[in-house]
């Protein structure tokens, strides 16, 4: 009975010395657009949160390569982490400039057409091609977590494929993610603190099972990502 008491608090420890760590990693590596969110209005200066947007990439990436690690029984956390951001920091960099760059121009033309005659055949369009932008970068940064070595062009492939057919894991990752945003610019001290483990847990592992059909999760993942 002891020794089952035992395991368990070393397990919830565990648990929350991953989450508070991840949690501070991240902000360190995605401390540009952090400082960015807090000090700045979003609506006067995203041309600089657009810079700042894709840095913060690989930090996303490195914690779901933290929670992976992890899983797979790894508890030097920050050593998982930095591991991770320095397999993974080059493609994830490249993966965030990508679509943040693809966002940046089908928002600044829905603004552009908002008021023009088209604009209700076209703006919906360009929304649901920012949406899709948005959902294969998520998917493609938890697969470079999964398989750092995977060409990157696969990975875009794969991850537009099933971000499509597999829409409904995606709801799931962008209300969480939303809730993040809100509970961020409401109470940032929590957001940072507290809930931003938590949350992206959910979303790597929505998103690792949204991979499923091109990882073998059971054992090392498969090359066709």
């Amino acid at each position: 009975m002891k020794r089952v008491v035992h395991d368990t608090w070393a397990s919830i420890l565990g648990v929350l010395y991953l989450g508070l760590m991840v949690n501070l990693l991240v902000l360190v590596a995605a401390a540009p657009l952090v400082v960015l969110l807090m000090t700045t209005d979003p609506v006067r200066s995203w041309p600089l949160l657009a810079v700042a947007a894709p840095l913060a990439a690989p930090a996303l990436t490195a914690a779901f390569g933290t929670f992976r690690a992890h899983d797979e029984g790894e508890t030097q956390v920050v050593r998982a982490y930095w591991r991770a951001w320095r397999a993974t920091a080059r493609k994830a960099l490249l993966i965030g400039a990508i679509v943040v760059a693809l966002a940046v121009v089908l928002l600044v033309d829905v603004r552009m057409l908002a008021q023009a005659d088209a604009a209700v055949l076209v703006v919906p369009v360009l929304l649901l091609l920012t949406m899709l932008a948005a959902v294969t970068g998520l998917l493609g940064l938890a697969a470079i977590a999964e398989v750092p070595d995977a060409r990157l062009r696969d990975v875009l492939r794969a991850s537009a494929v099933l971000g499509v057919r597999r829409w409904y894991f995606q709801l799931l990752s962008f209300a969480v993610l939303g809730v993040q945003f809100g509970v961020f610019t409401t109470m940032p001290a929590i957001a940072m603190g507290i809930t931003a483990a938590p949350a992206l847990y959910v979303v790597w592992a929505n998103s690792r099972h949204c991979l499923r059909p091109v990882l073998d999760l059971d054992e090392e993942p498969v090359a066709a990502v």
